[in-house]
């Protein structure tokens, strides 16, 4: 049994109020995750963000790294032909700048997704050769995936600083 209380557990943000249409729910979700793993990175102290947390090497700055190539892949149509290298930010960028290119690859993606208004409707994408999922289910698939990798961010922020929440 856990005995932590609401006041323990600092910085912490409830789920968010979304409108009712679908699109809505999902775009609001998706944006929340999106805010709270970028807020998990920012700050956090280095060389220590970029320092694997686990054996497989994930670290704090690589997840946020590899995030910014699932949006450009998913929803600007950037062809990523080695997944593994996403997970490793550059030796140059700053946790500063992995956190910044992030929100800028969002607001990209979000431009494009202001302009989809059918759910249905394969997501937008340049090249030839590769089917398109719908928007439905890329903004689902982005929610898992956004939503799986905060959760590794908070278990590696935590063991980094000790920083708690979302």
């Amino acid at each position: 049994m856990s005995t932590t209380t609401r006041d323990d557990r600092r910085g912490d943000s409830p789920p968010p109020r979304t409108g009712n249409s679908e699109a809505e729910v999902l775009r609001g979700f998706l944006d929340y995750l999106r805010t709270s793993i970028a807020a998990k990175v920012e700050n956090a102290p280095e060389p220590q963000a970029r320092t694997a947390g686990v054996p497989s090497g994930t670290n704090l700055l690589g997840l946020l790294h590899h995030l910014t190539f699932v949006e450009r892949a998913m929803f600007l149509g950037d062809r990523v032909t080695d997944w593994q290298a996403t997970f490793q930010a550059a030796p140059a960028d700053s946790g500063a700048d992995v956190v910044a290119h992030y929100r800028r690859t969002v607001e990209r993606a979000n431009r494009v997704l202001d302009g989809c208004t059918d759910l249905g409707a394969p997501v937008p994408r340049p090249g030839p050769g590769r089917p398109a999922p719908s928007l439905r289910w890329a903004l689902v698939h982005m929610i898992e995936e956004t939503g799986r990798h905060a959760g590794h961010a908070d278990i590696l922020r935590e063991q980094i600083d000790g920083a708690v929440g979302r």
